[in-house]
């Protein structure tokens, strides 16, 4: 009964604890935007000073609606010239400068509609041959872009770390070092952030059971509760 219990416990747990952390995460995100634009509203347009309670969520929605005025503004004439005029000064301060014109390429490389970025996985050897590690291909460039002897076909790869896949190296290869893959990005980051316990093409959820290990046994399936068959 105890192997039982302790099966139905971890079975639980599989289902609580992404549930808690995601819930954990979004309050965070929430709270740190409400703590960071509620104390600038006036009291007339904050909620919490009309109300017993205090309203989650005001921080946040004060700061998407913020920033599509100033991305309404920037996409006519003025507010083009504008920001014109704001970059300008800004190519002049040297530190700002190199801060500036990065994050502008982040972002402006993430968001673009219909961009090609990690639509692709490989499999690359490292650190050394017989060790396959995943990565991202970004884009494929000449040799000659990067400094080298041009004319042979080299592949921008960003390889992930675990289990924080937003971290990693980048390497530019050759070509026909890189293994691709018929994967989707998607699934390979799953792989990437469960340490490879998640296998592309693996549905441990779909399926409405779940997985549990008992010392000395094969694997063993808990049922979702409701689920008949």
């Amino acid at each position: 009964m105890w192997r039982r219990l302790r099966g139905y416990f971890f079975a639980g747990l599989v289902v609580v604890a992404p549930l808690a952390i995601t819930f954990w995460v979004a309050w965070w995100f929430i709270s740190w935007f409400d703590g960071m634009i509620k104390p600038w509203l006036p009291d007339i347009y904050n909620p919490d000073k009309h109300l017993p309670f205090s309203v989650p969520g005001v921080g946040l929605v004060v700061f998407v609606f913020a920033v599509t005025v100033i991305g309404a503004f920037a996409a006519n004439l003025v507010g083009r010239s504008v920001i014109g005029w704001w970059e300008r000064i800004l190519e002049r301060l040297p530190v700002l400068r190199s801060i500036y014109r990065g994050t502008k390429q982040i972002f402006r490389t993430a968001l673009s509609q219909g961009s090609g970025n990690f639509q692709s996985v490989g499999l690359l050897q490292y650190p050394r041959k017989g060790v396959h590690v995943v990565v991202f291909i970004a884009r494929e460039l000449d040799s000659g872009e990067l400094g080298l002897k041009p004319g042979t076909a080299m592949l921008a790869c960003f390889m992930p770390t675990t289990p924080n896949p937003t971290s990693g190296f980048l390497f530019f290869v050759a070509k026909a070092e890189v293994k691709v893959l018929d994967i989707k990005v998607e699934d390979a980051a799953k792989m990437v952030i469960s340490a490879g316990l998640v296998l592309p093409g693996e549905q441990r959820e779909d399926d409405g059971l779940i997985p549990v290990l008992e010392e000395g046994e094969v694997k063993r399936r808990v049922r979702w509760p409701g689920r008949k068959g």
